[in-house]
């Protein structure tokens, strides 16, 4: 009798935990998100999209216990405006921001344009509802202050660049703690002891801890793998000499400078260098989730604001960072523009899936609302979410996807089912021809079809004259005329 009482009792004590506020809180509690984007990235310069000149194990291994979008495209071509459509779930003719516009940046006056006071960025959304946020990183959405800083627009923390001409450095004289310019040892402009992006991903593994009881949302903007291309000795020892011919990068001036681009001289080992921190900071993030218990009601996502660069050294096709794609950093065609981008969710996505869904930047936006349960309306929003994608659950396609780039000249594009459209050189002619491709048979964007199919170049044009709005401050040339 006393040991069916005991055993009564147990039963008793294991419902009443299972019923308990806090187990009742951890079932019902708000996903976590994590937003990991590199600078920079190509659509092939990870392992698991194809990359053999280097290895990015933590990576793919978020890849294969989650899953791979292969048709996933960037806000813009370029740093801010890309930004930009991610946080208000805008593309390029409607976001606020839409250029790399500066303040006139000097070391004391620096920064970027910020986001008007009015714009809703999903940080404030989620804050709202809850939500602790944090961002870590390369913001370059308004200057330190300003009505665009990240405290302003829905960060409860910050630590990392404000300005993405600082983050040019990867040993810069400064950092931003929220409003606090923390000056870093050892970094005085002329020489560099302190490698800036560890010190952000250490805060950012300290954001995971602080916050696992509570519904997170972490914002980590790497600067990674943009120019310059430096990364510590440790790192280089690994790959110095494997990659020959070496590219060599001649710096300007001899001495370290915070002016411009530091890049070492072996710049190819540099890049491979640089994507193995990457890779790493990656694996520990996924590493600290597991840690605390808190992978399977965390959602990961991982992509880049743009395709590869040139710059400070940078040499994609050396390393294919394009893969089969056409096109760099600043160009509207896919190489600019598509990205990779990868989901891990192990409690809600199938390991190791792929999906062709066509989905962009401004998807996110709509996307974190759904799977946060948030009542909220999506009247001035471009995206859709991807969450039944996710799910594996039926999806809603895009109409369209549309992109403008004020810079070279002037620059539109469009994508629609198969087909991608392309104008250039407004600045010389706003109506310039437009060049369409089919990109189920031609992914490299090798053949102009334009005068085989002129009812889609009408489709094209008739889209990029009505989601184009006019902008006072950032406007093609021809407008401003």
């Amino acid at each position: 009798m006393k040991n069916l009482s005991l055993f009564l009792g147990s039963i008793l004590l294991l419902f009443g935990c299972k019923n308990s506020p806090a187990a009742k809180s951890e079932k019902t509690k708000a996903p976590n998100i994590i937003y990991i984007l590199a600078d920079d990235l190509g659509y092939g310069d990870l392992g698991v999209y194809g990359q053999k000149n280097f290895e990015t194990p933590n990576i793919d291994r978020l890849a294969k216990g989650g899953m791979r979008f292969l048709q996933h495209y960037s806000g813009s071509t370029v740093c801010a405006p890309s930004r930009s459509a991610l946080m208000t779930g805008q593309h390029t003719g409607h976001t606020f921001i839409r250029g790399n516009s500066e303040r006139g940046f000097t070391l004391e006056n620096e920064g970027q344009y910020p986001l008007a006071p009015e714009e809703v960025t999903i940080a404030e959304v989620l804050k709202q509802a809850g939500y602790k946020t944090g961002a870590f990183g390369k913001w370059g959405l308004g200057y330190p202050g300003s009505k665009g800083d990240p405290n302003f627009q829905g960060f409860d923390q910050f630590y990392g660049y404000n300005c993405q001409r600082v983050a040019h450095n990867y040993y810069p004289t400064h950092l931003w703690d929220n409003q606090v310019k923390e000056f870093l040892k050892g970094n005085d402009g002329k020489t560099a002891t302190t490698y800036a992006p560890e010190l952000i991903h250490q805060r950012a593994l300290s954001f995971l801890e602080k916050n696992q009881e509570t519904p997170f949302f972490m914002f980590y903007p790497s600067p990674i793998p943009h120019a310059e291309l430096f990364a510590p000795e440790e790192y280089m020892t690994k790959y110095r000499g494997k990659y020959l011919p070496e590219k060599k990068y001649v710096k300007k001036e001899e001495e370290y400078s915070v002016k411009g681009y530091n890049s070492q001289e072996e710049s190819h080992a540099a890049f491979a260098a640089m994507l193995s921190i990457l890779d790493q900071q990656v694996g520990e993030i996924l590493d600290k989730v597991q840690e605390l218990g808190i992978a399977e009601n965390t959602l990961i996502l991982f992509t880049s604001d743009n395709g590869p660069h040139l710059e400070g050294g940078g040499d994609p096709d050396y390393f294919d960072s394009n893969g089969p794609l056409r096109g760099y950093k600043r160009d509207l065609y896919e190489g600019g523009i598509r990205v990779p981008m990868i989901a891990y969710w192990p409690s809600k996505i199938e390991p190791n899936a792929t999906t062709d869904h066509i989905s962009a930047f401004w998807d996110f936006f709509p996307t974190a609302v759904e799977m946060s349960g948030i009542e909220k309306k999506m009247d001035n929003i471009d995206g859709i979410s991807f969450l039944p994608t996710l799910l594996g659950k039926k999806q809603k396609n895009h109409d369209y996807l549309y992109w403008e780039f004020l810079e070279r000249g002037g620059r539109q594009a469009v994508r629609m089912v198969q087909w991608k459209a392309v104008r250039m050189n407004m600045t010389k002619n706003p109506e310039a021809p437009i060049e369409l491709f089919q990109l189920s048979n031609d992914i490299g964007e090798q053949n102009n079809l334009a005068e085989l199919h002129p009812e889609v170049v009408q489709k094209m044009d008739s889209i990029m004259s009505r989601a184009h709005e006019y902008s006072e401050i950032f406007s093609f040339e021809h407008e401003k005329e």
